[in-house]
C-alpha cells in the first residue's frame, strides 16, 4: 500500500451542470476535508492531483468543485470514486493517528505483555471509535476509549488494559 496518499472521501453524486461533486467525507469532519486545497484521484496505479476551486459543508457532505472537472459529463464519469489526499497534507496533534495506521496492529496486554491478536477494522457509530480485533477466539470488539486503550505505538501496537469477557 502507498503510504504517501491516504482515502479521505468517495464522489457519491454530481452537483449541478458545471462538473460539482458530492462527496462523502470520511475525515475527521466535513470542515476537515473542505480545508484542503488538493486531491488525487487513483487511475491503476497512478495517484492523479486534482485542485480544489471550491468546497463547502452542506449537511454531512461537502460540495467540491475540481479545476480540472469542469463539466457534468466528467463528473458523472468519476461516481462511485474514492478521493485522497497526501498525507503531507494533514497535521496531526500529538496521540491522533491515521485509522489506516492503526489497523493491522498487534493488540497487547499492558500488564502481560500478552498478544491478543491484530486489529482488522475500526468502527466509528458517533461516541467513539470501536477497534474489530481478530483474536483466535474470532473477532471481538474494543471501545476505543481510556478505560481500555493504554497506548497506540505505531511501531509496536496498541497496549490495552482488559475486563473479564472482552477479549474471550
Amino acid at each position: 500500500m502507498d503510504k504517501k496518499y491516504i482515502e479521505c472521501g468517495k464522489i457519491i453524486n454530481t452537483h449541478g451542470c458545471k462538473g460539482g461533486l458530492k462527496i462523502d467525507p470520511w475525515c475527521n469532519s466535513a470542515e476537515d476535508f473542505t480545508a484542503l486545497k488538493r486531491l488525487y484521484l487513483k487511475f491503476k496505479n497512478e495517484f492523479i492531483e486534482h485542485t480544489v476551486t471550491k468546497a463547502s459543508v452542506f449537511k454531512q457532505f461537502v460540495i467540491l468543485e475540481l479545476k480540472e472537472i469542469d463539466d457534468m459529463e466528467k463528473a458523472l464519469s468519476l461516481k462511485d470514486e474514492t478521493l485522497y489526499a497526501a498525507r503531507a497534507d494533514f497535521s496531526l496533534a500529538d496521540g491522533e493517528y491515521f485509522i489506516t495506521d492503526i489497523i493491522g496492529l498487534d493488540v497487547i496486554d499492558s500488564e502481560t505483555d500478552k498478544v491478543y491478536g491484530k486489529i482488522l477494522d475500526i468502527i466509528n457509530r458517533g461516541a467513539s471509535d470501536i477497534y474489530v480485533v481478530d483474536t483466535p477466539n474470532g473477532e471481538r470488539m474494543i471501545p476505543a476509549v481510556n478505560e481500555f486503550i493504554v497506548e497506540i505505538d505505531i511501531n509496536k501496537g496498541v497496549k490495552i488494559r482488559t475486563i473479564e469477557g472482552l477479549l474471550d
